[in-house]
Parts: C-alpha cells; structure tokens; sequence
C-alpha cells in the first residue's frame, strides 16, 4: 500500500474513532443528535459522516460492534492470562462484570437501558452471541477433546449468566464471577 493511502486510512480510522467517541458520549449522556448535529460536533460534513456510516443505522452498528470488541477483549485476555480452567473462568467473569460496571454503554446495552436501546436499536442478544462465540473458541483451544454439544452449551451458559448477573446482581462481582466458574466446569464435566 502506498505511503499516500496509507496516510488516508490512518486519517480515516482517526476520524471514525473521533466520531464514535463523541456518539458514545451523547448516548450515555441520553442525547440523540442529528447526524447533522453530530457533525457539527465533530467538525466534519454531514457527507462525511453519511460517507463513513451510511446514516443513523451504521453508526450505532459501529458504536455498539466497538463497544463489543473491547469489552470482549478484556474478557479474552483474562482467560488467556490464566492456566488453570477455573482460575480463568473466574477472572473472565470477573473481568466482564467490572467492565460493564465501569462502562456505562454495555451496562446500557446488556441491561436494556430503555435510552440506548430506542437509540441504538439494539439489546443483549448480539452482545451474548458474540460472547459465547469467543468462549467457544478459547474452550476448544484449552479442551481440544471437549465435544462440540458441550463446548457450546458451556460457552452460551457462561455468556447468559454474566448476562444475568450484570442485570440483577445477586452478590458481590467476585462471588458471581465464581458461580459461572463453577458452572462452566461442571458442564465440561471437570
């Protein structure tokens, strides 16, 4: 790739970033701007905005896909930073519920915040596949001979009990965040 294209992608992904930072802002503060608000916030054409995202719709894809990511992230460097299947159960449920306590978006979107959601036209659902999907995947990496059936059902079981837990917590995050353990090793049969 070119120096020149190069340059232009940074610029465009520096932007991208910028703009989903303040929608973000405004959807945890419980605003809706226009898009043409929200370029005017940004500093850039409203052309520009419909450019990148194609309107209302994809910028809440955007914002709720990096929301995702990232919370994601952190749930899979917990279970990556652990050796034993337990211990990084444990500090990956932990891990969840301490970033959806300290983001004030995915405690939005995974509770139903009745502002985000009419904002965003979203709920938890892709939230708890996306999460089950990744559980999936580290447990067949660490349990290559776990049958597929019972990858599945542990992976999903995990990601709808974080759910759960998010929304009404029973306890303190750490007793949780040994309950789904617990959970999830049983269903491995471990």
């Amino acid at each position: 790739m070119s120096d020149r294209r190069t340059m232009a992608r940074r610029a465009r992904d520096e932007l991208r970033g910028e703009v989903l930072d303040v929608a973000e802002h405004l959807a945890v503060a419980g605003e809706r701007p226009s898009m043409p608000e929200l370029a005017r916030r940004v500093g850039v054409s409203r052309q520009t905005l419909y450019s990148e995202f194609g309107g209302r719709d994809g910028l809440a894809a955007a914002l709720v896909l990096r929301a995702t990511d990232r919370f994601l992230d952190r749930i899979e460097a917990a279970l990556d930073g652990e050796s034993d299947l337990y211990a990084a159960w444990v500090a990956a449920a932990d891990a969840a519920l301490t970033e959806a306590g300290e983001n004030p978006l995915i405690t939005a979107l995974l509770s139903g915040d009745a502002a985000v959601p009419s904002a965003f036209g979203t709920d938890s659902g892709p939230i708890i596949a996306a999460a089950a999907a990744r559980a999936a995947g580290y447990l067949r990496r660490v349990r290559p001979g776990a049958g597929d059936e019972v990858v599945r059902l542990a992976a999903e079981t995990a990601a709808r009990l974080t759910v759960s837990h998010l929304v009404q917590p029973p306890g303190p995050t750490q007793r949780s965040a040994t309950d789904i353990a617990t959970v999830v090793l049983r269903l491995l049969g471990e």
